[in-house]
């Protein structure tokens, strides 16, 4: 059997935790990452009829039962995952009740995966039924897109439309746009209820001055689709307060997206 340091699920992990660090996004603990694994690519690396304990998960994900994942823990901080995978991430399966996960590696000082777990596991549930190839999710503060927040109308048409104007790449790269709740409190079952049905429609979600919930097929694609709407944020943020003399016109926006061949909102043009 393999190191399972070496396994590329593992890898990915700590080279993603250590860049959304390095650019500001996931400070302090704040911040996780749920991603979906293939059985057959766990048994390369662990023995899978060997639990090491049980953690409940604090809801029944019945259409997840047998999956696995691999998570990164509560209170942990992302500079850390890199030096230190063992403590930092976990790789656990549902068990058969919906409701516990079996750890079969990770969290080795007895700590367990993020506490917004069950909105991850929403998430998962909603991306699968549109799109059975979405297997990551991914939660994190981006500095411009939160600080867009507080100065911007947090209207999904509105908001959407704005980012689209900002990069020439935007309407390509999330054409279904961008879906936006209210401030919640974080952590519960309520929000991840909410991000779900968002997800049904949406790849990424806004989680109103607080940050964005992001879902792909891989990590790249996730963190991409996150990186995006940075850059287009930051760049309303540096020209927000000063005259508009150039914008990118929606019969531009639509020839870009007709161009390359993406299924985009056309309600969220407003020509």
């Amino acid at each position: 059997m393999k190191n399972i340091l070496t396994a590329p699920f593992v890898r990915e992990m700590t080279a993603t935790t250590a860049n959304m660090y390095r650019l500001g996004w996931d400070e302090r603990n704040g911040g996780n990452i749920s991603y979906l694994l293939e059985e057959a690519e766990v048994k390369r690396y662990l023995n899978v009829n060997k639990v090491i304990r049980t953690i409940p998960t604090g809801f029944r994900a019945e259409s997840l039962i047998g999956k696995y994942f691999i998570v990164t823990g509560t209170g942990k901080y992302f500079k850390n995952v890199e030096k230190d995978p063992a403590n930092n991430l976990g790789i656990f399966r549902i068990a058969n009740d919906g409701e516990t996960a079996e750890l079969l590696w990770g969290y080795a000082d007895g700590g367990k995966f993020t506490s917004e777990l069950p909105a991850h596991l929403m998430s998962h549930m909603a991306r699968l039924k549109v799109d059975p190839q979405n297997r990551v999710v991914i939660h994190s503060h981006p500095t411009y897109t939160l600080a867009m927040n507080y100065v911007h109308e947090l209207d999904e048409k509105k908001f959407t439309h704005t980012l689209w104007e900002m990069c020439t790449e935007c309407i390509v790269v999330f054409p279904d746009g961008v879906g936006i709740l209210p401030w919640m409190l974080c952590g519960t079952n309520s929000i991840g209820e909410a991000t779900a049905k968002k997800m049904e429609e949406f790849r990424l979600v806004i989680w109103g001055m607080h940050g964005i919930y992001g879902a792909g097929k891989n990590l790249d694609e996730t963190f991409g689709l996150i990186e995006t709407v940075e850059k287009a944020a930051q760049i309303y943020m540096l020209t927000c307060n000063r005259p508009r003399v150039n914008t990118i016109q929606d019969s531009e926006m639509r020839e870009l997206a007709e161009y390359f061949g993406v299924d985009y909102r056309k309600d969220f043009l407003n020509n």
